[in-house]
């Protein structure tokens, strides 16, 4: 199943945050909270999945968003983006000790925010590729790549036209090799990834995900049936190896 990405918004102005949560909505995204002080987000970023904040610098507390970012920096592993209307010299160079995704200058329009999510998003997830963090197995760069992945605990985000989708492990059910690209099959919908076939397997639970022919992954528990040449998962037949049939076979009588 796909998610929308969750987005926290901190921001101590309730007008300017019901429109910054009203355009984010409008465009797809989730909004998770929306509080205007920094113990409410600890808060939230402790009890709530969130995948990105949108933080403004100057909060209703003693606290500030820069507080606030250095706390995230400390605790969690997402992209924040300072929303400010201070951008003198000074502000700035306070905001990039402690390294924002991005940074959003006030009024701004909603264009504006989308870009800032999307570029921020971008740079997170290739800025952990680079420190050996997670993989992403993408060339975003390549307009003709239609989509783009980074496997994240339990989940892969998938970028699909302007979104990313968390998909659960649990929700693929088998991948398939179609020449550069993946097909990454769910119960009712296929997304592409430009990926080879054996790199994506490594980065998928290796309990559940199986090599079961030099074109197919499988997540085994969505096995419904096989044979001796095939197995079924969701109406689909898909060919297997030798190998892969002893291995199942062995594993059922277990």
């Amino acid at each position: 199943m796909e998610q929308p990405i969750k987005i926290l918004i901190v921001e101590d102005n309730v007008i300017i945050a019901d429109d910054m949560q009203s355009m984010l909505e409008e465009i797809g995204y989730e909004i998770v909270d929306n509080v205007i002080v920094y113990e409410q987000a600890v808060e939230v970023l402790k009890t709530q999945q969130v995948d990105l904040v949108l933080i403004d610098i100057i909060l209703a507390s003693d606290k500030t968003g820069i507080d606030l970012g250095k706390h995230i920096r400390e605790n969690y592993d997402i992209p924040f983006i300072f929303v400010t209307s201070n951008s003198d010299r000074a502000t700035v160079e306070n905001a990039k000790t402690v390294k924002p995704n991005g940074y959003l200058v006030k009024p701004f329009e909603q264009q504006d925010l989308y870009t800032s999510i999307e570029i921020a998003l971008s740079n997170f997830i290739y800025g952990k590729q680079a420190s050996g963090k997670t993989a992403s197995n993408s060339v975003e760069s390549n307009e003709d790549v239609p989509m783009s992945n980074s496997i994240l605990k339990d989940s892969i985000f998938v970028k699909k036209q302007h979104l990313y989708y968390r998909i659960q492990f649990g929700d693929i059910q088998f991948i398939k090799a179609d020449n550069v690209y993946l097909e990454v099959n769910t119960a009712d919908k296929k997304f592409l990834v430009r990926s080879p076939l054996k790199d994506y397997l490594e980065k998928l639970p290796p309990n559940k995900f199986y090599r079961a022919h030099k074109s197919y992954i499988v997540n085994v528990d969505h096995i419904d049936a096989i044979n001796s040449k095939d197995i079924l998962i969701n109406n689909t037949l898909i060919p297997i190896s030798k190998d892969f049939k002893e291995f199942i076979i062995s594993a059922m009588n277990s």
